[in-house]
């Protein structure tokens, strides 16, 4: 069953790039206390999660956090060294966490997977954007299409703030 506004986020671990490595961070670590927006893409690197989701949290994180926004991520089912790479090269910075959720626990337990698919040889994340207080879904917009960005995308996270 998908997640719907009100529900908890389930609790799972993401491997994170850090200056020590390879680190971990649980959905309780991530959102404890925190107004979180979570964006989920089909894979980093793809033509329209590198060209068009995951720039527009990039252009748009400095209003999103003066919003109220506590932590910005993106999830993909790719492992922690694709992650930091495709940080490196979309040169987010330090205003997008990039967490790696290889073993798909998270977008399994969310309802969220997609495929798997033959292009992507395996169970992947469906393209959606959600906001949660203290781990609490207060937005979710799940696309219908995974070559579309537009539920998802920092416009509409930016509208569903207010």
């Amino acid at each position: 069953m998908t997640l719907s506004v009100g529900d908890r986020l389930p609790e799972a671990t993401f491997n994170t790039m850090t200056a020590d490595g390879p680190g971990e961070i649980s959905t309780g670590e991530l959102t404890s206390g925190k107004t979180v927006v979570l964006f989920g893409v089909p894979g980093a690197f793809t033509p329209t999660c590198h060209m068009n989701h995951l720039p527009g949290f990039i252009e748009h994180a400095e209003t999103l956090k003066n919003k109220s926004v506590d932590t910005i991520a993106v999830l993909s089912v790719n492992d922690v060294f694709v992650m930091d790479a495709w940080k490196k090269a979309s040169s987010a910075g330090d205003s997008i966490t990039f967490l790696s959720d290889t073993a798909a626990g998270f977008v399994e337990a969310a309802g969220l997977g997609l495929g798997p698919a033959p292009i992507f040889g395996h169970l992947r994340s469906q393209r959606f954007a959600l906001i949660a207080k203290d781990g609490m879904i207060t937005f979710l917009a799940i696309e219908d299409a995974p070559g579309e960005a537009v539920k998802s995308g920092a416009a509409a996270i930016l509208e569903a703030l207010g």
